[in-house]
């Protein structure tokens, strides 16, 4: 494969610079390439992409794409539903008083923090929990990191921590990623 490089002795005839001394015009020309990682290293050459239009597949070929596409698109429209049930409102420092404190029936607050691994396991499960407990308890997340000084307040020392209220009262906490049946446990003696 052939690049383009400047050469500082491309051309024959020298000009002068102002300090008397005879330089060579930069020119461009075609030479192999300085440097290659394909030959210092052995790794492969790159030739560019390919890209090919759907147009030029066969018929049978195209159906099928088609029929397989058309496939994913159904299995992702059925999961919408089931992801959009997992979805676990955020309460914030503002609203914390409202929504937790003053809330009728049991509420079950999820302490977690973007950058906590356990956290991202246990999400689905708090979404689950509720989803099998709509109407009988509250679910919600609060982000540490966001909302430090109720971390603070309830001895948040790590996450996930899982508590449990009632009439604005704290009964109980669980903490770590356990699984839901021990959640279920400690949500079914306040209900």
């Amino acid at each position: 494969m052939l690049s383009v490089t400047v050469s500082m002795a491309a051309l024959p005839s020298p000009c002068s610079s102002r300090f008397g001394t005879s330089v060579s015009r930069p020119a461009i020309m075609s030479s192999p390439p300085a440097f290659s990682l394909s030959s210092r290293w052995g790794l492969p050459e790159f030739k560019g992409l390919k890209i090919q239009s759907l147009a030029l597949l066969s018929p049978s070929l195209e159906e099928m794409l088609f029929a397989k596409l058309k496939k994913l698109l159904l299995i992702f429209n059925s999961l919408v539903p089931w992801i959009v049930a997992f979805a676990v409102p955020a309460v914030t420092d503002k609203t914390w008083q409202s929504l937790v404190l003053k809330a009728e029936g049991p509420v079950l607050v999820e302490f977690w923090a973007p950058w906590c691994g356990p956290c991202r396991m246990i999400h689905p499960v708090v979404g689950e929990l509720a989803r099998q407990y709509a109407g009988k308890l509250k679910c919600f997340n609060l982000n540490t990191d966001d909302s430090p000084s109720i971390a603070t307040q309830y001895g948040i020392r790590s996450i996930p921590t899982i508590m449990i209220f009632v009439n604005g009262e704290k009964k109980d906490a669980v903490i770590g990623a356990v699984p839901k049946t021990t959640l279920c446990t400690s949500i079914e003696k306040f209900l």
